[in-house]
Formats: structure tokens, sequence, C-alpha cells
């Protein structure tokens, strides 16, 4: 078996899987995480709250059972995404924007991103959200 040179110069970094299902009682998507450490190993869940923003750990983001995979996950609860998505919605079109139902799961992951802004996954889009201090 050949072994791979220790290289001093990779940067070794967590992954995650994401999973989005639907909540069917708040009725919006609802993002999952799944975590591997530098090695791929699979990370216990709450070792996951560490790449999310502190503000949101153990509120937004908890620790649950996955709806369709086994074990424990960390999840964003989705009882702000509605009000949420519907205020990034309402900024857009004081913007002249006109917003487009198939770029709803973009706007979505950016709204994510705010939350979990050690994740980078989204570079395909940009929006202009402007500032908005209410």
């Amino acid at each position: 078996v050949a072994q791979e040179p220790d290289d001093d110069n990779i940067l070794r970094t967590r992954t995650y899987d994401v999973s989005i299902t639907y909540d069917k009682y708040y009725q919006t998507p609802r993002v999952w995480l799944t975590g591997y450490d530098e090695s791929r190993m699979l990370l216990q869940p709450e070792l996951v709250l560490e790449d999310v923003s502190q503000d949101h750990a153990h509120k937004t983001v908890t620790i649950e059972d996955h709806p369709h995979l086994p074990g424990k996950h960390a999840s964003v609860h989705p009882c702000r995404h509605g009000a949420v998505m519907k205020k990034i919605i309402d900024v857009l079109m004081s913007h002249g924007v006109e917003p487009e139902v198939d770029k709803y799961l973009f706007l979505f992951l950016k709204f994510v991103a705010s939350v979990i802004p050690t994740i980078e996954y989204d570079y395909t889009m940009d929006f202009d959200l402007g500032s908005s201090s209410s």
C-alpha cells in the first residue's frame, strides 16, 4: 500500500454534508448538518456547534434526530425561516429587484450562511440586500 507523503502545505478542514428537508409544521425548508473532522471521521453532533455562530448555537441551531437519516444531527430550527425570508424578499423588492421563485433556494442558502458562517458553499449568485437596520 502506497502512503501519501505528509504535506504541511495542505490546509486540513472540517467538511459537512448539508441536507434540506421540508418542515410541514412551519411550512419552510429545514437545514441539517453532518460534520466530519480533518481526517473525514464523523464529528460528534455537539462539535458541529463549534462551527456555528455563537449567537445561534444551542438556540437556533440544536442537536436533533434527523427525520430520514440515522443518528443526531445539527439542525437550523425553522421557526423564524418564513419571517426572515419574507424580510429578505422585502429588501430585494425595495431595491427594485423582482423576486423569482427559482432563486428562492439561493436566497435561503445565503440566509443559512449567516447562521453558519464557517461553511462556504455558495458562490454561484450574488444578491445585493443593501444595508437594512430593522
